[in-house]
């Protein structure tokens, strides 16, 4: 069995354990995700759990789907070992959290820094965010980053990632974990789950890695983007400011990560210009929070 099958095997039975075992979860602390060490799940009551469609999706299942979709980006792309960088990454992301639509998800809010020189930032559902560190040498200050952190914090926010699921494939798997509920799974049946699973999973991550959200879903999370920075207090021109970054790199015929899953940088200025301008108070930029991020990138490599 490869890599990519046991994550999505072990992903598919922690979501089952939402749906009908009553179970203790023991876990080991591995970094900002962390890791599951031991499942030891008991069948005395099973609730039968067959779902309709995206809008009955729970918190908590919410959070199974965005750790599942998380193994999947992580076993892509490693996690860049900096324990500070990562804690800071973490207190913009969770000030920009604060003071969005949605400060509380099921298990809370993670930013992780992925080792690649791509040019991204990626949000699974629940709240998993990841930013990679070619975009973070991109950034030339906090503002840009807090901005860059709120756009991936209004994704969360407004449940795009969850849109990304096929309502078919999501019906697929429902139906048969309702069907099954009350049966001990067999080889056969398990691999048939497992595979409409990971059909659901993989619509979800090939959205976010190699297509990109709708371009309403990107001009949505700019628009928000920019009340939630506002409202923490980061000047929303960081913005303007990133994303003129990075229409002078598109001009350079970069074709990766946020090049391709984006819409043009151009565009989404124009945009983005015209709900700055039609903010009651927009806050400065702060010289502090500029050294600060300087320090916490110092020996990004």
């Amino acid at each position: 069995m490869n890599n990519k099958k046991t994550l999505v095997l072990l992903a598919f039975c922690l979501f089952c354990v939402l749906f009908f075992l009553k179970c203790s979860v023991m876990e080991e602390s591995a970094g900002i995700f962390g890791k599951v060490s031991k499942i030891v799940a008991s069948e005395k009551d099973t609730i039968k759990a067959v779902r309709s469609g995206f809008g009955d999706i729970s918190e908590e299942e919410e959070y199974y789907i965005g750790r599942a979709v998380a193994a999947i980006i992580l076993s892509m792309y490693p996690a860049y070992q900096n324990d500070d960088l990562t804690r800071y990454v973490n207190s913009v992301g969770m000030a920009v959290v604060y003071h969005s639509d949605r400060p509380e998800t099921f298990a809370g809010y993670h930013f992780l820094v992925l080792d690649t020189e791509e040019v991204n930032a990626l949000s699974a559902p629940s709240g998993f965010i990841f930013i990679s560190k070619g975009l973070l040498k991109r950034c030339r200050n906090e503002e840009m980053l807090g901005c860059i952190l709120a756009h991936e914090v209004a994704h969360v926010q407004e449940k795009h990632g969850l849109q990304a699921i096929k309502n078919a494939r999501l019906v697929d798997a429902f139906t048969l974990i309702g069907e099954k509920a009350i049966e001990k799974y067999g080889p056969e049946k398990l691999a048939k789950l497992t595979d409409v699973f990971e059909d659901a999973l993989g619509d979800i991550a090939g959205k976010l890695i190699e297509r990109g959200y709708d371009r309403k879903y990107e001009y949505e999370a700019d628009r928000l983007s920019i009340e939630i920075a506002a409202r923490t207090g980061y000047d929303p021109k960081g913005l303007i400011d990133f994303l003129e970054t990075m229409r002078q790199d598109s001009s350079q015929g970069e074709e990766k990560g946020w090049f391709k899953t984006h819409p043009s940088a151009g565009d989404r200025i124009e945009r983005a210009q015209k709900e700055i301008s039609s903010l009651s108070f927009i806050p400065e930029k702060a010289s502090a929070r500029t050294a600060r991020y300087e320090k916490a990138v110092q020996r990004l490599r």
